[in-house]
């Protein structure tokens, strides 16, 4: 189970992605609508060039900056990690974990796959996870 590949669990998600331009306000109302927590932005082509996350819009308003006004490219996550559709479950837990993120963008070549984020995992991987952490914790 803890082997789990990516693509496994995101195979028939529909990510949301919005291009760069789309404002802060319109990013949260399709978080909002979709009940997701973190949006993938894309540059022309459909290329991966950032993470819009629900703390990326607490940090807009945090700023004082109007989120009508304010554009992706100002606010979200540049040049995220990403994972390709082969990576285990259990590494792309670790890297959310080393990197400290939530979510992570799984992409094949240049071409936006899907998104994970730690509440897709199960028990079993979470539970390895925890296992690796205190194993490292004793060696170091």
């Amino acid at each position: 189970m803890h082997d789990r590949k990516v693509g496994y669990i995101i195979r028939e998600q529909r990510p949301v992605i919005l291009p760069e331009r789309e404002t802060v306000r319109q990013a949260c109302r399709r978080m909002s609508r979709r009940r997701v927590g973190a949006v993938l932005v894309c540059a022309t082509g459909r290329r991966l060039v950032g993470v819009f996350t629900g703390r990326d819009a607490v940090r807009v308003l945090a700023e004082g900056k109007d989120p009508a006004h304010t554009t992706l490219a100002d606010s979200m996550t540049r040049d995220p990690a990403s994972v390709g559709p082969d990576c285990t479950a259990i590494e792309a837990l670790r890297t959310m974990r080393d990197r400290g993120f939530r979510h992570l963008p799984v992409v094949d070549g240049e071409k936006i796959v899907g998104i994970v984020s730690r509440g897709d995992f199960k028990g079993l991987e979470l539970d390895r996870l925890e296992e690796d952490s205190l194993l490292a914790e004793r060696v170091w």
